[in-house]
């Protein structure tokens, strides 16, 4: 069992940045891939980036290519979402989750089984 916990959303101005942290306890956290997802109102979640468990290895959804960054502190227990030149439509609330590693393949977005409460982040032009 896996608890994850999101920090560090909020306000900015278009073009400004944030990190998301996302914290996790309860297990050996170095075990599992970590997928950040938002959600924006009335759309469906969607994938926005992806680490694997050592961190030697990261996924992002094109648009997201050069603009944010996931990284990962297994001895924190933590996976960062670092994101820059931000945008209005950036604007959703942001979940981590966690899938532990059985293979070295990448996760759908659907395996993903533990989630964090979210933390919203809001781009304001």
């Amino acid at each position: 069992q896996v608890q994850l916990v999101e920090s560090g959303g909020g306000l900015v101005q278009a073009g400004g940045s944030l990190r998301l942290s996302c914290a996790a306890s309860g297990h050996t956290f170095s075990s599992y891939f970590v997928g950040w997802f938002r959600q924006a109102p009335g759309k469906d979640r969607e994938f926005v980036a992806a680490i694997n468990w050592s961190g030697t290895s990261t996924r992002y959804l094109d648009s997201m290519k050069g603009r944010f960054t996931v990284s990962r502190d297994n001895s924190a227990n933590t996976v960062y979402l670092q994101m820059n030149s931000l945008k209005p439509e950036d604007t959703a609330v942001y979940y981590c989750a966690a899938k532990y590693r059985s293979s070295n393949s990448w996760p759908s977005s659907w395996e993903y089984s533990y989630w964090g409460q979210g933390t919203q982040v809001t781009v304001s032009s």
